[in-house]
């Protein structure tokens, strides 16, 4: 039977022993839902009990109300902390215990796709529910997701028949409704002159040879667009449908190429300098050229795309793009199949091979263009840009010169340096739980708005990029966080290209440490100046736009020192004891020119501290505590402070690794960090700055990585618990004057030789 298990309002139900693995009882998920008496939350849970095993609980409520003690020394009854905090008990439903969605949108009448959620991820279990499904005569799609003890199906299906299959199925753990892509149509434009072209390839310095490869998955290509021919080859254009065929039927991954290409491609036409391109660019068609997909779980689709370019280049070093998103935004952070399968395969669960993947984080809906910047805010990230190891790319613009004859009377909705309004956030997502999206933004275009308030698109507030179409016009314009996007797979490339022994995280880590917020989006959404203002900017502009200069370039006054460092962040604890601890924790002692910071004595000066890594998922719904934890580990770093002693900085580490509670801050060090702790520690990557005088800086040389608890340690039956995990470590110092040389001495001290 399944039982749903809940709570008193207001108070936490004890998930965590409602489970009984020797038993065979499993907590599926858990929820938490509004109270219908009192306005404070309920929390629910969902427990599968095998056949003959209810005496497990009718035992434990039996020993309460004898008053059996825990121990001599207790005043409790027996098993009081479960006990105490369940409010009621009922068989479990459709609507409340398995369907993790709106329940408004539980197909009532005809059946629709739906993804059915398995605990386990056997392929026994998959085989089991397949033929359960269709002797029920309902609809299943082939293909799988599996995760860390959960397989994900899609079955079209109505309220009746899941009802049924929840009445007849010992596997189910979640239900919920099925996700549809959102696609761009874009008109044609000729913008541009043939002549261009010429210009370009005529100083185009491309290899065929590059070991660094961008792959679109989106509507496929015209690699014959005389732009693209030097960059894409035909063995490099794939479909996951060979029916599609490879080219572009749309429109809108050839736009995406351009970009991914030659970054501003505009730029590069006007001037007259070498375009040197680094990189290659690799294409899979993941959408149809008719119609829309059948209905299959994305994650699946996205799975397959990397398999086709692996096969056919396994060597490169790649990024994927991905501009399509759900054309719905109501997971709200909540890790859904297509953001985890993204996870997984970022995090190489299944071999070892890390990869990043650069994801769009949707579209603001046009008609709500005329409350900007309230629609941003209120408009949530697309599914799949809540994927923790994902760069989740929103948009800026800078556009806001209207130069068309036909356009008088218009003005551009956003100012310059201002957020696109195009470009969702996660401000409504719930905090301190998921993490903070986008993480950068790049140029996406601007919307136009006429007298009456009417707002609209334009070329002019658009980006130049490549048409599928070269016979009718060599050029079309492309705008929001698809534009975006492809500049952020281009960025990427660019650092790839430059440091070829770059991880994927480290990519990652220095797209987000070069970025920056304008004075515009400070002035607009900056609140105040203390932390919890600057963790809610972040939660609409990321941490602002990137800088290809930065991720790339050290100054005199300015450096920056990367490390790549693999640690092991849990043991079994010693031989006797049960259970698993903590082990690895990290110490870098930073080359700092101390001379030269004292000799400033109280000049203001700026460190960064970027820490980026990837988690391997577990996203059943099964609360996100104790050891139902979503991501499997977790990474913190902090600086030693002005005057403490390592062995006192070691002991502080300690006692935060220890900690399994909310992210805290010390009030000695509160004032240090711009973001905080509490604002920069959700997700798997965290920036944050300490502005300070160079005299204090002088002796803050210390950074501590230390692990926080993750399922690795809490699910210790998966065999995870003594997996490496892989960091990125990324520190900047820079002092406000360009005459002050603080790379010198550094460089001298790591043995980079000094070019006169």
């Amino acid at each position: 039977m399944y039982l749903e298990f809940e709570g008193a309002p207001g108070f936490d139900l004890a998930t965590k022993s409602l489970e009984d693995l020797g038993a065979g009882i499993r907590l599926l998920n858990v929820a938490t839902v509004p109270s219908v008496i009192q306005e404070m939350p309920v929390t629910r849970a969902t427990v599968y009990i095998p056949a003959g095993k209810e005496i497990v609980f009718l035992k434990k409520i039996r020993s309460y109300a004898d008053h059996e003690k825990d121990s001599p020394k207790s005043n409790k009854p027996r098993n009081a902390t479960l006990i105490d905090s369940i409010e009621s008990i009922r068989l479990a439903f459709l609507d409340s215990s398995f369907w993790r969605d709106d329940p408004a949108l539980i197909p009532r009448g005809m059946p629709e796709w739906c993804e059915v959620w398995l605990r386990g991820e056997e392929e026994e279990i998959e085989i089991s529910f397949r033929k359960l499904a269709r002797g029920r005569e309902v609809q299943i799609q082939d293909g799988a997701l599996r995760f860390p003890e959960r397989t994900v199906l899609l079955i079209k299906a109505n309220q009746q028949q899941l009802a049924e299959l929840i009445d007849s199925c010992e596997y189910l753990a979640e239900f919920r409704l099925a996700k549809e892509t959102a696609r761009f149509f874009l008109d044609l434009a000729n913008v541009e002159q043939v002549d261009w072209i010429k210009s370009l390839l005529s100083r185009l310095e491309a290899s065929s040879e590059s070991p660094v490869a961008i792959s679109i998955l989106d509507t496929g290509v015209n690699n014959g667009h005389p732009l693209l021919a030097p960059l894409l080859a035909n063995p490099d254009c794939h479909t996951v449908d060979p029916r599609w065929g490879v080219h572009d039927h749309d429109g809108h991954g050839t736009l995406m190429c351009g970009l991914a290409g030659y970054g501003n491609l505009q730029q590069a036409l006007e001037s007259d300098w070498p375009v040197v391109v680094p990189h290659r660019l690799e294409s899979v068609k993941i959408l149809p050229p008719v119609g829309e997909n059948d209905p299959k779980l994305y994650g699946l689709i996205v799975t397959d795309a990397v398999s086709r370019v692996e096969i056919e280049a396994p060597d490169k070093s790649r990024f994927l793009c991905i501009a399509v998103t759900s054309l719905d935004s109501r997971d709200r952070g909540r890790p859904s199949s297509w953001s985890a399968a993204i996870d997984i395969l970022a995090s190489g669960y299944e071999d070892d091979r890390q990869r990043l993947f650069i994801v769009s984080a949707g579209n603001v809906d046009g008609s709500e263009w005329e409350r900007y910047p309230a629609s941003n805010l209120t408009s949530s990230i697309h599914d799949p840009g809540q994927s923790w190891n994902a760069i989740t790319v929103g948009a800026y613009t800078e556009k806001t010169h209207i130069s068309s004859p036909d356009l008088v009377g218009y003005v551009p909705v956003a100012p310059a340096g201002g957020l696109s309004p195009f470009s969702t956030t996660s401000l409504t997502w719930e905090d301190k739980k998921w993490p903070a999206k986008p993480d950068v933004v790049l140029e996406g275009g601007n919307a136009i708005k006429d007298e009456s308030g009417f707002c609209s698109e334009c070329d002019d507030a658009s980006i130049l990029s490549t048409c599928y179409k070269p016979t009718k016009s060599h050029f079309d314009w492309i705008n929001a966080t698809s534009a975006a996007t492809a500049q952020c797979g281009w960025i990427a490339a660019q650092i790839q290209a430059r440091y070829s022994h770059a991880w994927p995280e480290t990519v990652r880590g220095l797209i987000v440490h070069s970025a920056e917020w304008t004075d515009t989006m400070k002035s607009s959404f900056l609140e105040s100046s203390n932390k919890s203002s600057y963790a809610r900017l972040k939660r609409i502009c990321g941490y602002g736009v990137p800088s290809l200069q930065r991720a790339l370039y050290c100054a005199s006054n300015s450096l920056t020192l990367i490390a790549q460092e693999t640690l092991q962040p849990f043991d079994k604890k010693p031989e006797g004891a049960s259970g698993y601890r903590t082990k690895d924790m990290h110490l870098h002692k930073l080359p700092w020119p101390k001379e030269v910071l004292l000799a400033l004595g109280e000049l203001d000066v700026t460190m960064r501290i970027t820490l980026s890594y990837f988690i391997e998922p577990g996203p059943g719904e099964v609360g996100w505590k104790d050891r139902y934890r979503y991501a499997s580990h977790a990474l913190r770093f902090d600086l030693n402070k002005s005057g403490e002693t390592e062995d006192d900085f070691l002991k502080r580490l300690n006692k935060a690794a220890r900690e399994e509670g909310e992210e805290t801050e010390t009030e000695s060090d509160s004032n240090r960090w711009l973001i905080g702790a509490n604002g920069r520690s959700l997700g798997s990557i965290h920036s944050d700055y300490w502005h300070g005088t160079a005299a204090q800086m002088s002796d803050c040389n210390l950074i501590g990585i230390y692990p926080k608890i993750g399922w690795w340690r809490e699910r210790a039956w998966l065999g995870r618990w003594n997996r490496m995990a892989r960091y990125s470590l990324i520190v900047s110092l820079n002092t406000p004057k360009q005459d002050i040389d603080i790379y010198t001495p550094v460089a001298i001290q790591v043995g980079i030789p000094i070019t006169i």
